[in-house]
């Protein structure tokens, strides 16, 4: 064998006890650059929810459609249906106005009319409950010669308080997966036809955390949410080709009827503030990195968004049990109440 290769072999079979003391190996340093990669992913992904939530606007309304295009908002009439409705006719969308109540519907109408004396408004009262053929065909005659720039799909139920899935009501869960789902669903068919055409559009729906996470004693409602997340994240890809944007929008408590919050705090906004982030962040990820074409625009729900799904991961089941602990004293409480309540009327 040649001298010199016997002894490069020698040398290497020594290799690495012949280095210097305290000098690190290949896969030492590999180890670290790794950790370090990772690091610094998790930083910039924070700093860039920092931006998205404090300082980066949204698109602009404008680019969805023309002063006097139309928005189509369900469950119109309360809560943050009513909000969306004044907050887009403020920016001079005309709005169609669709929920149960005609009644609301109406007075809904008027209000934005005398705020906005240049803004149209078209009602249809219809119960998303009953999932009826004749409640869709007259939408799709009310919309089929409208520009429908935007539609906000609002409308949802959730249980009347929380509740183990199998003591769940039968009438309950059929609402919920109808109204959620189903309504959503038939609503968005009949609407992007003509977005696809004039190749612009945005089509918004509300989310909730229960969606992002499972949650139990709602877990009916919150698989209608994840059901929700997934279908928005298929049709964002669908529909970018076309030139539409599709936003779920996760979003924490809010003060309305259905949360059965009254008073707002730093965690839960009124409904005036949460829509009005929401329509300035349009495009922006806020706190939601687990999912595309989805956002978690309002700062302190962003933040939780960002450490529920990015740090606390690994932590999920302790999550869990937190969420079934606060649910389960939520029901407790409710049903306290219920029992005080009866005992008043029958005394």
């Amino acid at each position: 064998m040649d001298l010199n290769l016997s002894k490069h072999i020698e040398c290497l079979s020594q290799w690495p006890s012949h280095l210097p003391a305290g000098l690190p190996t290949v896969g030492a340093l590999l180890l670290l650059a790794t950790g370090g990669l990772a690091i610094a992913c998790k930083v910039w992904t924070f700093v860039r929810v920092l931006l998205s939530l404090f300082v980066l606007p949204g698109k602009p309304l404008r680019s969805f459609g023309p002063p006097g295009s139309w928005a189509v908002v369900t469950g119109a009439s309360d809560g943050l249906g009513k909000e969306f409705a004044l907050q887009l006719a403020r920016a001079k969308f005309n709005i169609v106005l669709v929920s149960r109540t005609e009644s609301k519907l109406i007075a809904l109408g008027e209000e934005i009319t005398k705020q906005f004396p240049a803004v149209q408004t078209k009602t249809l009262a219809m119960d998303f409950s009953k999932n009826a053929d004749e409640d869709y065909a007259a939408l799709s005659k009310l919309v089929s010669d409208l520009d429908v720039s935007i539609l906000v799909n609002n409308v949802g139920q959730s249980h009347s308080i929380p509740v183990p899935f199998v003591q769940t009501p039968a009438s309950e869960m059929a609402d919920i997966i109808t109204i959620n789902c189903t309504g959503t669903l038939r609503v968005t068919q009949l609407v992007v036809p003509g977005m696809i055409q004039r190749h612009r559009g945005l089509v918004l729906t509300m989310g909730s955390f229960g969606g992002l996470l499972p949650t139990p004693l709602l877990a009916t409602y919150s698989g209608s949410k994840a059901f929700l997340q997934q279908w928005s994240t298929a049709l964002g890809a669908e529909l970018a080709p076309h030139g539409i944007d599709v936003e779920l929008v996760q979003a924490y408590l809010i003060t309305s009827a259905m949360s059965k919050v009254r008073r707002a705090s730093a965690s839960i906004p009124t409904p005036r503030a949460f829509v009005r982030t929401v329509l300035s962040k349009i495009g922006r990820h806020g706190g939601s990195s687990a999912y595309a074409y989805s956002s978690s625009p309002y700062w302190s729900h962003g933040l939780m968004a960002w450490f529920l799904t990015s740090v606390a991961g690994p932590m999920n089941k302790f999550v869990l049990g937190q969420n079934k602990t606060m649910h389960e004293s939520i029901r407790k409480r409710a049903l306290r109440k219920a029992e005080r309540d009866a005992q008043k009327k029958s005394t």
